[in-house]
């Protein structure tokens, strides 16, 4: 559905994150903004924005609320495989594949902006700083991707859920959605469950393991950290694959 409220200050969360990915140029910024004020709309939670298989004909950004991808066999098994937030893009370059090789659902109520692969084209082309931004972003993904495959492959349980608990909140930081040592958490338990490749009873038992470790509180949708140090201890955490600062 397409965004009718007035949605120009959303897109800061984009405009705040790309500038740390590579500082962008005031001509960059403003053509960027253009581009997402005439492309804005909005989705329900649980609303597929791509299926697997689907032609993709142009680059989203998420302006609020959060999504996954994901994959699910035959059978009707799922894997998200990583959960995109608010500034950051859920298929850049997508397009110029065939089709795309997983979904995109809607977690929680979602503004975006839709740019059509011509208009992506011409704004790439039209300024250094902002292409070399979508491909920063692009890298960064790939990075976060492999550090998934290692939560799922070789983490331990415990491991697993406190190393997602500190990327997200290291992701949600840079956009300035962290209040104090607190931060948005609004997926459900089984979508925990689909992005760590543990049972739901397993999840549940490893947040209780948490709580009780004094680690984290998590209630009423938020994520309360007391101590950060601590939590990435416990994860094996290293923030160096979230590279969301410009190198210059």
């Amino acid at each position: 559905m397409r965004a009718t409220g007035n949605e120009g200050s959303l897109a800061q969360a984009v405009i705040r994150r790309f500038n740390l990915l590579r500082p962008l140029s005031e001509e960059a910024v403003a053509a960027l903004e253009q581009a997402i004020l005439e492309g804005l709309f909005r989705a329900g939670p649980g609303e597929d924005l791509v299926v697997e298989g689907d032609p993709v004909d142009s680059v989203r950004v998420v302006l609020s609320g959060w999504l996954f991808r994901h994959k699910t066999l035959e059978d009707g098994r799922r894997q998200i495989v990583n959960f995109i937030l608010p500034g950051e893009t859920c298929d850049a370059y997508a397009y110029l594949l065939p089709a795309i090789d997983h979904s995109i659902t809607t977690a929680t109520p979602v503004a975006y902006a839709e740019i059509k692969r011509s208009r992506f084209e011409k704004l790439m082309a039209s300024d250094r700083t902002l292409a070399e931004a979508f491909l920063c972003e692009t890298a960064l993904n790939n990075a976060i991707q492999r550090e998934w495959a290692i939560n799922l492959g070789r983490r331990a349980a415990l491991e697993k859920v406190a190393h997602l608990f500190c990327e997200i909140y290291e992701r949600l930081r840079p956009v300035g959605l962290i209040d104090g040592n607190s931060c948005g958490f609004p997926v459900t338990q089984m979508d925990l469950a689909d992005a760590t490749g543990l049972s739901v009873v397993h999840l549940n038992r490893t947040i209780q393991e948490l709580r009780a470790a004094g680690l984290i509180t998590l209630r009423d949708r938020m994520l309360t950290i007391p101590d950060l140090d601590a939590l990435k201890s416990a994860a094996l955490f290293s923030p160096g694959y979230l590279q969301l600062y410009s190198k210059g």
